[in-house]
């Protein structure tokens, strides 16, 4: 038998009603360059430094598969997948997200392990961990 190739993570898509803005919120919230926009505004990049993070259109998100994606309501719990961001100082990385549009769902604490995280959610209800790094 064959070893298996891994994959690599190339991107990570969050579907939006709203393309120039969800890049505009994260380009202020996180400090993220825009790389990439369609002419039409259904698709657009950010550099994370590793993995691009990227915005469909919740249009697009339907003409790719029956039904598209479904996002959670603001008023209902997170959905099972979070993007985290690193920085050193927590409590400035949540503030300047909550400025640019993100709403607080846990302010900054220290974990028993060291590390300092927080939880928020964008103005699409995408939930966003804020953390120092790990080690």
């Amino acid at each position: 038998m064959s070893a298996i190739t891994p994959l690599k993570l190339a991107w990570v898509i969050v579907y939006v009603p709203e393309i120039d803005r969800a890049l505009t919120v994260y380009e202020e919230a996180f400090g993220l360059t825009r790389t990439f926009i369609t002419p039409d505004e259904t698709y657009g990049e950010l550099d994370t430094g590793g993995t691009t993070l990227a915005f469909a259109h919740d249009d697009l998100g339907a003409r790719n598969f029956p039904g598209g994606p479904r996002r959670p309501s603001l008023d209902e719990q997170p959905a099972n997948v979070e993007l985290a961001f690193t920085t050193e100082d927590v409590p400035a990385g949540v503030e300047r997200a909550l400025a640019a549009g993100c709403t607080l769902l846990a302010a900054p604490e220290k974990k028993p392990h060291g590390q300092t995280v927080a939880w928020i959610r964008d103005p699409w209800g995408t939930l966003i961990e804020v953390a120092t790094p790990i080690g």
